[in-house]
């Protein structure tokens, strides 16, 4: 009898050592399978208002608030803009002063918390900028797909889709680009944005599921008459792309990649969420097994999958060593194995998905030599 119990025992132990497992790995997945819409990742540091004056914002020294370029900076009430770091200005030693170009809405006050974002506009292309576009339903695999389409003069389209944490607003920051080259633009939402249809788990897949949504964003474009295509994303917004380049049964109409900050190790940046947001690093294991049991993620490692290196059409990369979420490294080792095809920009002093703001200039005029071609 005591030997019954105690066996039973243990079994219940392990039983129960298991649940809390599953568990603790599908708490710790949900740091990248449940990234919310337009939020600053966790991996972006929080900073503190301290100041602000004429054309001038105070900021917690830290080196995100010390990065060269661009930014939207958002507090729970507010979006702003802010430049470069400004020289000669009096502040204390714990403390950094950036210009501040523009208040997009509410008022950044002394003590309000912040954080930086690729996104240095708010709205629709209309709101933002002033242009104007037709909002389309792209019909797509879960429902209708809400699309921005900016015409443009020529038969060469570029579809841009973002990446984690970010909305449709975050490719705002290159819409001028593209249009002064006359390139028309669709800008579709795809599954789990806020406006468009839910993944049926509710969670993200990193680009293996959505990209399908890109692939019918590429087959409106080919029945609207575009003769190629370009694919751009950000983040798992290049996963996409080069997903829908190498599997889509209109790929002969994709004559070029964009990627910026392409996602290339999933495995990577889950771990890299997780441990943001204070995942203890002996349940990292756990969450890439409940990401894999959860979403069906085995990307290029499960047998017969298409691999990502395996697309031979002119690609661009945008991406830099500063990048903790998408190692700068894999697409390095993307660029050297394919130096005919593919050309890797590298940026220094920018975040994941945030290679434009680093330097907004430089980066278009890489984006206009590589895109002359193809038109």
């Amino acid at each position: 009898m005591r030997t019954a119990r105690a066996t039973a025992a243990a079994v219940t132990a392990v039983i129960g050592a298991g649940a809390a497992a599953v568990a603790a790995g599908r708490f710790a997945s949900d740091a990248a399978l449940r990234i919310p819409s337009g939020r600053p990742l966790p991996t972006e540091p929080g900073l503190t208002v301290h100041a602000t004056a004429a054309g001038q914002v105070t900021l917690t020294r830290d080196l995100a608030a010390l990065r060269p370029g661009r930014y939207g900076l958002v507090g729970e009430r507010f979006h702003a803009v802010v430049g470069p770091v400004l020289a000669g200005t009096s502040h204390s030693a714990d403390t950094v002063v950036r210009r501040l170009e523009r208040v997009t809405y509410g008022t950044p006050e002394p003590g309000d918390r912040a954080r930086f974002t690729p996104n240095v506009h708010v709205g629709d292309p209309a709101t933002a900028l002033g242009v104007d576009h037709t909002v389309l339903d792209v019909p797509g695999e879960l429902g209708p797909l809400p699309t921005w389409f900016v015409p443009g003069a020529r038969d060469t389209w570029v579809i841009a889709v973002h990446g984690l944490g970010a909305t449709r607003e975050h490719v705002l920051n290159v819409l001028d680009a593209l249009r002064r080259n006359q390139f028309p633009v669709l800008v579709p939402a795809y599954r789990g944005d806020p406006e468009a249809p839910r993944s049926p788990d509710g969670l993200n897949h990193l680009g293996e599921t959505e990209w399908r949504d890109l692939d019918a964003a590429l087959r409106h474009a080919v029945d609207s008459g575009a003769r190629k295509v370009v694919l751009y994303g950000w983040s798992t917004g290049a996963t996409m792309a080069l997903r829908t380049a190498a599997r889509s049964e209109l790929r002969e109409h994709v004559a070029g990649l964009l990627l910026d900050s392409p996602v290339l190790d999933w495995e990577f940046t889950l771990r890299a969420l997780a441990g943001a947001r204070r995942t203890p690093g002996v349940l990292l294991p756990l969450a890439v097994r409940a990401a894999q049991g959860r979403t069906g993620l085995y990307g290029d490692h499960r047998p017969g999958a298409v691999r990502l290196d395996g697309v031979a059409i002119p690609t661009q990369i945008f991406h830099g060593p500063d990048d903790t979420v998408a190692p700068w490294r894999f697409s390095r080792r993307l660029a050297a194995a394919h130096p005919n095809t593919v050309t890797l920009q590298t940026v220094r002093g920018a975040p994941h998905a945030a290679m434009w703001n680093a330097d907004p200039a430089a980066y278009e005029e890489s984006l206009r030599r590589f895109l002359v071609p193809l038109m």
